[in-house]
């Protein structure tokens, strides 16, 4: 969605919309243009991603400062802003120190910490913010780690991940899985400052760590879930890690991964049956597209865990859905069998 051109602004209302439309989008901070006689351009655009919200700005040079007068006026639900440089040199001070960015850096930004930021000439950013309340980090976490994120083993992750989010942001808002991804994305991020702030061998890295490989893994998997070939090996090499690492980390968030495999395909059969437009979908397509070998494997599966067979169980959701509608005698669900 494009908040701001100024290119479509008067020149000498420029310098006012920019700075509603920077706080609108952004936190309370004092803006200092670099050259505003000799003109100022800026575009601002902005997607939601499920909770996150994801911020691009292009302009011409400027710095924003935010000091404590300015934290003192922070929102009900303050933000972490984690933001990419994709064109010039910005420069950045940021708990006591001054640092330079480019475009292979990460920015964190709290916004109940105090900080500059801005860039010279033409210059881009790409930022997402994430509420303080589902980062789960205490300020003084992500300022420590804000100053040293190349410590973390998990730099080159999250930016390569940060990246793929700008690669077509207005496709993945609009995507079914967008929440889901925004959990993985802040989950993530929350792996790499809790990594970057503290030592290797602290149990919450460890814990952070865990955290994010599952979702990963996870995340993994329902994108790859019709593909026949999604072995444990796979999954494994796909995120550098050994088989037996793999199944330690899921063991300890309580999944195990092939039942947890079966269990996903075995909802995504169920949806399909009863689809509208899948009706005349034989069973045995069914069982392909949900990555099941063979039918006769889909079928015993599908009774061992809902007690009918896929016939069974469309043949009653299309009578339910044909009949004057009721309180369900049987669950609509898969996950209520359980």
């Amino acid at each position: 969605m494009l908040l701001l051109d100024l290119e479509e602004v008067a020149p000498e209302d420029r310098v006012e919309a920019f700075h509603h439309a920077l706080t609108d989008t952004s936190v309370p901070n004092d803006v200092r243009h670099e050259a505003p006689e000799a003109g100022i351009r800026a575009r601002f655009e902005a997607w939601r991603l499920g909770p996150l919200d994801l911020f691009e700005a292009r302009s011409t040079g400027f710095e924003v400062h935010r000091g404590d007068r300015h934290v003192r006026r922070h929102r009900d639900r303050p933000v972490v802003s984690v933001s990419l440089q994709t064109q010039g040199v910005h420069r950045a001070e940021n708990a006591g120190e001054r640092y330079t960015l480019g475009p292979d850096d990460i920015a964190v930004f709290h916004e109940l910490a105090p900080r500059r930021y801005g860039w010279s000439g033409e210059g881009a950013s790409r930022s997402v913010t994430i509420d303080m309340q589902h980062l789960g980090l205490p300020v003084g976490t992500v300022v420590r780690a804000s100053v040293r994120l190349r410590s973390s083993p998990l730099y080159d992750l999250a930016l390569a991940h940060l990246r793929t989010l700008w690669q077509a942001p207005a496709v993945l808002a609009a995507d079914p899985g967008a929440t889901a991804l925004a959990t993985a994305t802040t989950e993530l991020v929350r792996a790499l400052l809790t990594s970057a702030a503290h030592e290797e061998t602290d149990r919450r890295v460890r814990s952070a760590l865990d955290e994010c490989l599952v979702s990963r893994i996870t995340a993994y998997v329902r994108r790859h879930l019709t593909e026949p070939d999604l072995s444990p090996d796979r999954i494994a090499r796909e995120h550098a890690i050994s088989r037996r690492h793999m199944y330690a980390v899921l063991g300890r968030a309580g999944i195990s991964l092939e039942q947890w495999v079966i269990g996903e395909r075995l909802e995504a059969a169920c949806r399909l049956l009863v689809s509208p437009r899948h009706t005349g979908l034989p069973v045995s397509a069914v069982a392909a597209r949900c990555g099941f070998s063979s039918p006769s494997h889909f079928t015993r599966r599908f009774r061992a865990a809902y007690g009918v067979t896929p016939r069974e169980w469309r043949r009653h959701h299309v009578h339910q859905s044909a009949a004057v509608p009721t309180p369900p005698t049987e669950p609509t669900s898969p996950r209520e069998r359980h």
